[in-house]
């Protein structure tokens, strides 16, 4: 009599080099937090970011600019990671509401999964798939005629900078793509090969304050770089003359510069300034976290204009940073920036 033959191994997983793990694929401990608690807090202590994760950034901050309290009805109108929402959603809770909004179809099912892991079910949290420009859409499909606190963070989330397939960052090659939502519009080498040297020059200078951008704009528009590597090597072979130092800024802020670009971000934010007092309830609050000078002078105008005609009350006089502390435990909240605003 035969015996039924054994199920298959499953394929083991291939063995990296060294004594950790360098490519993002590679770290599957640090993408699964819940099993490998003991791997992430050693990250963690070595003030890095543990990969396919985000540290949220000024949390305490924001929670005391925004006061949620018991009942409130919240909008978190850049969801990510889920840390700020969660931190939110412990104080309005039990009768409080987030909505949680976020254009990324990649990263919003793992947040909202993560967050009913927590407990919070449908009427606590509803996830969103939208950029923020849609805040009053999504408001008025929940049959909410305004919010009790806004928060909106404009800073792009560890997983999508970590993960190469994205294409938003140089520490490892992946294809140049860029966008938020993979599903639309066109990825970032896309759009240099079909851009005009004195149009992405101007991209440059208003996107990221580049002060090479006419020289790498003649030599970066119109040609095809594939991946985040290739863009990168022909920034250096521009900037040969320059410092390492000096050339590395320049492709961040190139980089920088194609991302809002690409996801149409200005226009995303001048639409949300603008649907903002009409979104607050009366006394409601609003705080925008910013990591770039364009969308600070966007978010310092607004606000300073909105006081003067009343429609806020009350707004941050002074930019409101990251502590020393923080700084030394989260490097990448280095250039953040943080606005409030109250309406009357």
């Amino acid at each position: 009599m035969s015996s039924a033959p054994s199920p298959p191994r499953p394929p083991r997983r291939p063995r990296y080099r060294g004594k950790n793990p360098r490519r993002f694929e590679e770290k599957y401990k640090e993408r699964d937090p819940q099993r490998y608690g003991e791997t992430i807090a050693k990250v963690l202590a070595s003030g890095k970011t543990p990969a396919g994760t985000h540290r949220p950034v000024m949390v305490q901050e924001i929670l005391e600019v925004l006061a949620p309290a018991p009942g409130a009805i919240a909008v978190d109108c850049t969801l990510g990671y889920g840390g700020h929402a969660q931190e939110i959603l412990a104080r309005i809770s039990p009768s409080g509401r987030l909505l949680g909004l976020d254009a990324d179809p990649i990263e919003l099912p793992k947040t909202e999964a993560r967050l009913r892991s927590l407990g919070y079910g449908p009427q606590e949290f509803s996830a969103h798939r939208s950029n923020f420009a849609g805040l009053q859409k999504v408001l008025a499909a929940a049959g909410l005629t305004g919010a009790d606190l806004i928060l909106a963070d404009l800073g792009v989330s560890s997983m999508q900078i970590d993960d190469p397939s994205r294409g938003f960052s140089t520490k490892q090659a992946g294809p140049l793509d860029m966008r938020m939502n993979p599903a639309r519009g066109q990825s970032a080498s896309a759009f240099l090969r079909g851009i005009a040297a004195a149009k992405l020059a101007r991209l440059l200078e208003e996107n990221s304050d580049e002060p090479q951008a006419e020289r790498l704009a003649a030599a970066l528009a119109g040609e095809s770089f594939p991946t985040t590597l290739s863009l990168a090597s022909a920034i250096r072979a521009e900037l040969s003359r320059f410092s390492e130092e000096a050339v590395e800024l320049t492709i961040r802020r190139v980089f920088q510069a194609l991302r809002i670009a690409v996801n149409d971000e200005f226009s995303a934010l001048d639409s949300l300034l603008r649907q903002l007092p009409s979104s607050l309830n009366p006394g409601g609050r609003v705080a925008i976290l910013t990591f770039h000078s364009g969308e600070d002078r966007r978010v310092k105008k607004s606000f300073a204009s909105g006081r003067e005609e009343g429609l806020y009350s009350q707004i941050s006089d002074e930019v409101i940073r990251p502590t020393s502390a923080e700084l030394n435990a989260n490097p990448r909240s280095s250039s953040a920036k943080l606005r409030w605003a109250k309406r009357p």
